[in-house]
């Protein structure tokens, strides 16, 4: 029975194979170049099918992209906003910090402290480009925090307190920026962008405590400039208008302070640096008409 059943087997493989057609038994060997021109020409007939009307022109629902990986995944860049259009923009953003009478663990003892910070930008920007667009922002920031009691007990011997502290700043700055879209899908709703601005500013900071029992006040002019990096997400609301949520993520920065105390002039000093983390202060929630 075990040599019948081997044979039968045998003789339905060799009917398997040979109802299979040519080409399931020799596989193809496709070249590079036909592969890239093979997706180029699928490529264009789907951009030929996709297309909407804007002014008077049509214009491609998919943007062409140079892949720079070794093949192409099928991802597209779909159109969000197109060429010549202009957006106004108004970004803002908001931190507030309140404690009374807080402990942490043994050590700090009755905090006492207000804090808030936020800032005001509206945008104007034009698109050169369908997705890409250039323009300036300007901006204007406020803070103020007030210490109004401290303490700090580590033991017997090394305990004291601070009080009657408090700081505030303010700066104006303005930017020229650079935004890229990359639309999400062809009903143009949502789409990610990363934004890049160079920005110059200049402010003032004061900063009032005590020494000694003996009131003392501080004052700062501060000159900045910096290269930011700020990726967002954009959603439509209506054809003409769209909401913004933006990280600022990466920068880098040079900044001069020149310091002033009760009237004597102290000191100045210069700084540079970069950083690359996600500032919880630094999120902006904006509104951009679209025109």
């Amino acid at each position: 029975m075990r040599i019948i059943r081997l044979i039968l087997l045998s003789l339905a493989l060799v009917a398997m194979s040979m109802s299979m057609p040519a080409t399931a038994q020799r596989a193809r060997i496709v070249k590079k170049s036909e592969l890239a021109a093979d997706t180029t020409r699928n490529y264009r007939a789907l951009e030929d099918s996709l297309r909407v009307i804007v002014g008077n022109d049509t214009v491609s629902m998919i943007i062409p992209e140079h892949n720079f990986g070794r093949y192409d995944r099928g991802l597209f860049n779909y159109l969000f906003i197109p060429k010549g259009c202009w957006t106004f923009g108004l970004t803002a953003s908001y931190g507030e910090l309140n404690t009374d009478d807080v402990q942490i663990l043994s050590i700090l003892k009755n905090v006492d402290f207000k804090g808030k910070i936020y800032s005001i930008k509206p945008s104007i920007s034009y698109f050169f480009r369908n997705n890409q667009s250039i323009g300036l922002q300007f901006d204007y920031s406020r803070g103020v925090a007030d210490l109004n009691n401290l303490a700090l007990d580590f033991d017997d011997d090394l305990n004291f307190s601070i009080r009657d502290v408090s700081y505030y700043t303010q700066t104006f700055s303005i930017a020229t920026t650079y935004r890229s879209y990359v639309g999400l899908g062809m009903d143009k709703r949502f789409a990610v962008f990363n934004q890049v601005d160079l920005s110059f500013s200049a402010g003032s900071s004061r900063f009032k405590r005590l020494y000694n029992d003996v009131p003392k006040d501080t004052r700062t002019i501060i000159t900045q400039a910096g290269l930011n990096f700020s990726p967002g997400v954009s959603m439509c609301i209506q054809d003409n208008l769209a909401f913004c949520v933006s990280f600022g993520v990466f920068g880098i920065k040079m900044r001069r302070e020149k310091q002033t105390t009760d009237g004597i002039y102290e000191g100045s000093r210069f700084t540079s640096g970069a950083n690359f983390k996600f500032n919880i202060f630094n999120i902006n929630f904006g509104l951009m008409v679209i025109i």
